[in-house]
């Protein structure tokens, strides 16, 4: 016996409601979504035109669509036409936003704002529950492809290059011009190779140009051909170099440099996006592609921070991602990230600027620990060290006193001190040939005794048993947060062009990895009566202004008239 079966229309029962069982997924969002202030979001909504689709919903509709692996604006609009779910999100069975709407909005400098306040009431609401401690916080990097052509690459190398012989070529098309005599009517210690002598060379030019076409018009037929015409034929080429060779590239490169700020790299489809490495290679042959490098810090798994970056090195992101952090609103004792991110600038910034511990280890670190490593007498670290008078003596009975001091600015702008140890004159063959170089200069070594002293300060903490038991929960915060992002969603690949673009849709895809984490946290107490109340209280609660409160993309202090006015609808 089979059920009975018969899509007739004339059968066809038309139901009332669109029922969705209490444990999924799209109750979360529904419940979270609705708890970000109706003020702060409809704040700047237009009194006249076409009504607007509400950025609630449209919220809800991103998060669901990225939860169930769907990025693409055109299957999120084919999700609204089809999904049950879905439609019970967007309340109305007929209403189907287009694709255009829904990639206009996941672009929207106002979904930017609308994304932070997001992530604000999600931390509060963990906060309020007990979620998060005050234990660490969990950082680390992962690399996403950008949405652009794999061999659209701009090299700073290249286009420095390619300039610098432009600018030979500018000179001596400047020379040319002086030696033919024309009025080029700019002021003598310009540069050749600037812009505006460029532009001002074309207009000298066309002026000259347009000058003899009416003196050759009124000139009569010269026995060996005219001066006039031979000049005028010799400007034209001169002409056509400047104007349509030498000046658009000029301006290209001028655009380029723009584009490449402290980079080294961008493409050309995305110019936002640098050349970086990938762990997802295909061909495993190590090529770089355009993407991003998306930082995160985690507690419980939970993203709390996210932050998009255009540099492809770790170590260079923290400071800027730290800074961009409330801890009023997180406080937390203990910075953890894994060796990528050791480095002395680091290590000040989270000592002395934020009062936290740092448990990342240098690069150095594991293999210091080895065996092998502190047993090699040629190693600095294993020398023996004399405090008192300030010397060191190596593996060869060699003294190294103290002899001045050195500094160093690298590339980025910090400074590092150096003390500067000199090895002692030796009389006897075999103590000049361990003193002395190949070339027979004194040898030297350098010791920073600030990266000593952190060094020294990394080790002990790591080594403390409160350190390693928080430091061996990395690898269960941030790993399976990349996993699940890249595995389970299968997101490798942006949709979207641009940073601040990039930023919104990453932005969408771990926050709706947090509801589903959040959801099948709640699906487990399905079996206690009243679970979906319980959901509803996590959210539920009254906006809550502590300290600071998010505003256009910054924190500031919730002292202005805007924070104030604020303060009267939803301070407790």
């Amino acid at each position: 016996m089979y059920r009975h079966y018969n899509n007739n229309q004339t059968s066809l029962t038309l139901p009332l409601e669109i029922s969705i069982s209490e444990t999924h997924i799209v109750r979360a969002i529904s419940a979270f979504v609705d708890t970000i202030p109706y003020k702060l979001v409809y704040g700047e909504e237009s009194a006249f035109g076409r009504p607007q689709y509400s950025p609630l919903m449209m919220l809800k509709m991103m998060l669901f669509a990225y939860s169930r692996k769907v990025f693409s604006g055109r299957k999120i609009q084919q999700m609204a036409e089809e999904n049950i779910p879905m439609k019970w999100l967007i309340g109305d069975p007929d209403m189907v936003p287009s694709y255009r709407t829904i990639n206009r909005f996941r672009t929207d400098p106002q979904t930017t704002k609308l994304i932070a306040l997001m992530y604000l009431q999600f931390r509060q609401s963990l906060i309020d529950n007990n979620l998060l401690s005050d234990e660490a916080i969990f950082i680390d990097g992962t690399k996403i492809l950008a949405d652009a052509n794999k061999y659209s690459f701009v090299w700073r190398k290249s286009t420095e290059k390619f300039e610098s012989k432009l600018d030979q070529k500018t000179r001596n098309l400047f020379k040319d011009l002086i030696q033919n005599k024309v009025n080029l009517a700019v002021e003598s210690e310009m540069d050749p190779t600037d812009l505006q002598t460029l532009e001002a060379e074309v207009d000298a030019l066309d002026t000259e140009i347009d000058e003899l076409d009416q003196q050759i018009k009124t000139e009569k037929v010269i026995p060996g051909g005219s001066p006039r015409k031979q000049r005028r034929r010799k400007l034209k080429h001169l002409r056509h170099l400047v104007k349509d060779e030498y000046l658009p590239r000029k301006q290209k490169y001028r655009q380029y440099h723009e584009w490449f700020g402290d980079r080294n790299s961008f493409s050309k489809t995305d110019h936002d996006a640098t050349f970086m490495r990938m762990k997802e290679d295909p061909m495993q042959n190590g090529q770089l592609k355009p993407g991003y490098n998306l930082q995160i810090a985690t507690q419980s798994q939970f993203v709390l921070y996210y932050q998009v970056n255009q540099r492809p090195t770790d170590q260079r992101t923290l400071i800027p991602f730290l800074k961009a952090m409330n801890f009023a609103q997180t406080p937390v004792n203990y910075i953890v990230a894994d060796a990528g991110y050791g480095s002395e600038p680091n290590y000040q910034f989270v000592k002395e600027k934020l009062g936290k511990i740092p448990l990342i280890p240098y690069t150095m670190y594991l293999k210091e620990q080895s065996k092998k490593y502190r047993s090699d007498l040629s190693k600095v670290m294993n020398w023996e060290y004399h405090a008192e008078e300030d010397y060191y003596v190596d593996n060869h009975h060699i003294r190294f006193s103290y002899h001045g001091m050195s500094h160093r600015t690298d590339k980025n702008g910090f400074t590092r001190d150096f003390k500067v140890y000199r090895a002692d004159d030796y009389d006897d063959p075999e103590g000049y040939y361990w003193s002395t170089t190949r070339m027979g200069n004194q040898r030297r070594i350098n010791i920073n005794p600030h990266w000593e002293s952190q060094k020294a300060y990394v080790r002990e903490q790591l080594s403390s048993p409160e350190g390693k038991a928080i430091f061996a929960k990395r690898k269960l915060e941030d790993e399976p947060a990349f996993g699940n992002l890249k595995a389970n969603l299968r997101f490798r690949r942006l949709s979207v062009r641009g940073l601040r673009q990039v930023n919104n849709e990453l932005g969408i895809i771990l926050m709706a990895a947090n509801m589903n984490k959040l959801a099948k946290m709640m699906a487990n107490l399905s079996h206690i009566s009243g679970w979906i109340e319980k959901l509803s209280h996590i959210f539920q609660k009254k906006w809550k202004m502590r300290l600071n409160l998010f505003v256009g993309g910054t924190y500031v202090p919730a002292t202005c008239d805007y924070l104030s006015t604020l303060y009267h609808y939803y301070a407790i």
